[in-house]
C-alpha cells in the first residue's frame, strides 16, 4: 500500500524515517537508483510480502521510501502516521502490540521525541492491558503475527506470566458451571449461575477462559508451563485445558458433535492437540470435579480412539478417568468399540482397565476417617454404576461368559448393598445366551450373594426357569432366612414396647401409668396372638424348605442315574428335566412356599372362632 505524506510531521517523531529522508537529501543519484530498485522490487515480490512505501511530495521533489516486512502491516503504519500527525489515535488491547513493535521499528523513542509512541504503548500496557487478564490473552493472541519482534521486545513473556498469575488468584469454584457441554442443564439454569457469578464479584472468568481458544497451540502451550511453575491448583489448569479442548476437538461433548470454532485443525494437528491436553490434565482428582467434567474426558477417550492416539496418552487418560469414575453416568461407559480386534459392541477392556485404576486409587487413599467415609460411597456408587454396565452389555451375544465373570466379581464385596442388579445383569446374560451349559449356567449364578438379594429379587429369582436348579434352592433357602430375621425383628419389638409400657416414668401421674399399664396388657395379647400365629407360619415355611431339600436329593439321585444309563436310553427331547417328570409322574412349581397357605389360613381361621366369646 502507498502513503501520500508529508516528510516534517515523519521526521519530527521517527529517528528511522528522518535518517531515510535525509539520506535521499544529500545523495539525489542514491535516490533516483532507489526508486528505481524499488520498482523492481516491487515487481519481484509480490508474492512474498506486501510492501510499505512512503511516497513524500514537495514542490521540487519526491522521496520513494519502501519499509518491507514493516509489523503490523499497513494498519499499524497508518496508525503511527497519524500519531505523527498529531492526530488523536486509539490504542487497545487488539493493537497495542502491533503499536509497540512499530514504535520500535521507526525508533519512535522517548530520546528522540518527547511523548512518542513507545513510551505511549508502554503505559498502555502496564497500566492497561497487564492489569486485565482478558485484555492480556487479547494482546497475546495479536503478537502472532509479530513475532520474533513481540518476542525481542518482552510483549510475549509479560502477558503469558501475567496470565498465570492472574489465574493463579482465580476462584476455581467458578470454573464448573462454565465447562457444562448442555446435557441435563436448560438456559435458565445458566442464566442463574451467570447471576450468582455476578453478585460474587466475578471478573469474567467464563470470558477470559473463552478467549483462550484464540491462542494457537504454541502459545496455549507455553502459557499452560506457566502455570504449573507457579504451581497453579489442577483445578484451574484443567478448566483452561477443557475449554481449549471443546473449541477445536470435535465429539469431545454428545450433544455438540462439531468443535466451537470454525477453524476445524487436521486430523493431525487434533492428534497433538489432543495428547497435548491429556499429556497435561492433573493427575490427581480435583476437589471440584463433576459429572460434566467427568463426561467431558470420557469424550476426550472416545475421540482419542478415534484419533488414533499414542496407547500412553489413552492409558494416562483412563487413569485420569479412574480416579473419579463415582461420578460417572451409565452413558458416559457406553464406548463403542472402533477396533476390528474386538468383536462386542462397547470397549469392555477399556471400562474394565479404568475400573482397575479406580480400585488402585481407591487403595492409595488416605486412610483417615472422613477420607474412609468418601470412599465407601464412592465404591457404593461404583458397585451400582458397574451393575448397570453389565445389564447394558449382557445383551451381547458376542460376550464372553468369562469376560461377564471377571468384570462381575471384579468388585469387592461391600462394593453392592444388595445384589438385586447384578442378579438383573445374569438374567440379562442367560436370556440373551440360552446355549450355555448348565455348569456355566451355574459358574455365572455363582457371582451372586442370595443372602444380598430383596424379597422381590428372591421371589422373582424362585420362578426364574432360566437359573439352574442349584441356584434356585439357595434362593429358597435365604428367602425363608430372610423371612425368618423378619419375624424375630417383629417379636423383638414388640417385646421392647411391652417393657417400656410396663416400666413407665415413676414420676408420671397414678392416672396415665395405669392407662398405659392397660394399654400395655392389651398390646402383649395382640403380640401373643400374632407370634403364635407367625410360629405356624414358620412351621409351616420349615416343612416345605424340608421338602424340597428331600425333592433336590431326589432329584439329584435320578440325574446320577441318567447318567449312567446308556445313551439310547435317554429320552430324546424335553432333556433330564422332562425325564424326570416323566419318572416322577409330578411336576415342580416354582412358587415360593405357598404349598400349606390353604393350611395356614384355615387354622387362623379356626383359632378366631376360638376366641370369639
Amino acid at each position: 500500500m502507498t502513503f501520500h505524506l508529508h516528510k516534517f510531521p515523519l521526521m519530527s517523531k521517527s529517528r528511522k524515517l528522518h535518517e531515510l529522508i535525509t539520506e535521499q537529501e544529500k545523495n539525489p543519484t542514491s535516490r533516483i537508483t532507489r526508486i528505481q530498485t524499488a520498482s523492481e522490487s516491487k515487481q519481484g515480490s509480490e508474492k512474498d510480502h506486501e510492501e510499505k512505501e512512503i511516497h513524500e511530495e514537495d514542490e521540487e521533489e519526491e522521496f520513494l521510501i519502501i519499509l518491507p516486512d514493516f509489523p503490523g502491516g499497513s494498519e499499524s503504519f497508518e496508525t503511527a502516521a497519524k500519531f505523527c500527525y498529531g492526530v488523536k489515535t486509539d490504542v487497545s488491547s487488539s493493537n497495542v502490540a502491533a503499536l509497540r513493535c512499530a514504535g520500535e521499528y521507526l525508533e519512535m523513542t522517548e530520546e528522540y521525541s518527547e511523548e512518542n509512541l513507545i513510551s505511549k504503548t508502554e503505559r498502555f500496557l502496564t497500566h492497561s492491558v497487564l492489569k486485565n487478564i482478558k485484555n492480556c490473552i487479547k494482546t497475546l493472541t495479536s503478537c502472532e503475527g509479530l513475532l520474533p519482534l513481540a518476542e525481542n521486545l518482552g510483549i510475549v513473556q509479560r502477558c503469558i506470566d501475567t496470565i498465570a498469575s492472574k489465574a493463579a488468584s482465580s476462584d476455581p469454584s467458578l470454573f464448573g458451571w462454565p465447562v457444562n457441554d448442555g446435557a441435563g442443564n436448560s438456559k435458565v439454569g445458566v442464566e442463574n449461575e451467570r447471576r450468582k457469578f455476578a453478585t460474587r464479584g466475578g471478573n469474567g472468568m467464563d470470558s477470559w477462559l473463552n478467549e483462550l481458544g484464540l491462542l494457537s497451540l504454541p502459545f496455549f502451550k507455553r502459557l499452560i508451563f506457566a502455570m504449573k511453575a507457579l504451581n497453579l491448583r489442577g483445578e484451574i489448569i484443567e478448566s483452561c485445558l477443557i475449554y481449549y479442548a471443546k473449541k477445536y476437538i470435535p465429539g469431545t461433548s454428545r450433544t455438540s458433535r462439531k468443535p466451537s470454532s470454525s477453524n476445524v485443525p487436521s486430523e493431525n494437528d487434533q492428534r497433538e492437540l489432543l495428547e497435548t491436553v491429556i499429556a497435561n490434565l492433573p493427575v490427581e482428582k480435583s476437589s471440584n470435579s463433576t459429572s460434566n467434567s467427568t463426561r467431558f474426558l470420557f469424550g476426550l477417550l472416545r475421540t482419542a480412539n478415534i484419533l488414533n492416539a499414542a496407547e500412553a496418552c489413552r492409558a494416562a487418560l483412563e487413569k485420569k478417568i479412574g480416579s473419579q469414575l463415582e461420578q460417572a453416568t451409565l452413558d458416559d461407559l457406553l464406548i463403542p468399540s472402533y477396533s476390528y480386534l474386538n468383536e462386542t459392541l462397547y470397549d469392555v477392556d477399556c471400562v474394565e482397565r479404568i475400573l482397575r485404576y479406580f480400585l488402585e486409587d481407591l487403595e492409595d487413599r488416605s486412610a483417615n476417617r472422613i477420607e474412609g467415609e468418601e470412599r465407601s460411597t464412592a465404591l457404593m456408587l461404583v458397585g451400582k454404576l458397574i451393575d448397570g454396565y453389565l445389564s447394558e452389555i449382557a445383551s451381547d451375544a458376542n460376550l464372553k461368559q468369562e469376560k461377564f465373570f471377571d468384570f462381575a466379581i471384579a468388585l469387592p464385596n461391600h462394593a453392592r448393598l444388595f445384589d438385586d442388579g447384578l442378579y438383573r445383569a445374569v438374567d440379562v446374560y442367560l436370556k440373551a445366551h440360552p446355549w450355555i451349559p448348565e455348569a456355566d449356567r451355574e459358574k455365572i449364578c455363582g457371582v451372586l450373594d442370595c443372602q444380598k438379594l430383596t424379597l422381590e429379587a428372591c421371589t422373582h429369582a424362585a420362578q426364574n426357569e432360566r437359573l439352574p436348579l442349584r441356584a434356585v434352592v439357595q434362593v429358597l433357602f435365604f428367602e425363608q432366612l430372610q423371612l425368618r430375621h423378619a419375624i424375630t425383628g417383629g417379636l423383638l419389638e414388640a417385646e421392647a414396647g411391652l417393657t417400656e409400657a410396663e416400666t413407665g416414668d415413676g414420676e408420671e401421674e397414678e392416672g396415665v401409668v395405669v392407662a398405659r399399664a392397660q394399654e400395655g396388657g392389651s398390646t402383649w395379647r395382640v403380640a401373643v396372638r400374632e407370634n403364635q400365629v407367625l410360629r405356624l407360619d414358620m412351621d409351616s415355611m420349615r416343612t416345605r424348605v424340608n421338602e424340597l431339600e428331600r425333592e433336590c436329593s431326589t432329584m439329584k439321585k435320578a440325574i446320577d442315574k441318567i447318567d449312567r444309563m446308556d445313551p439310547s436310553d435317554h429320552v430324546e427331547r424335553g432333556g433330564w428335566r422332562t425325564s424326570l417328570t416323566r419318572k416322577f409322574g409330578c411336576k415342580f412349581k416354582t412358587q415360593v412356599c405357598d404349598s400349606h397357605e390353604p393350611a395356614v389360613n384355615e387354622a387362623r381361621k379356626g383359632r378366631s372362632h376360638r376366641h370369639r366369646p
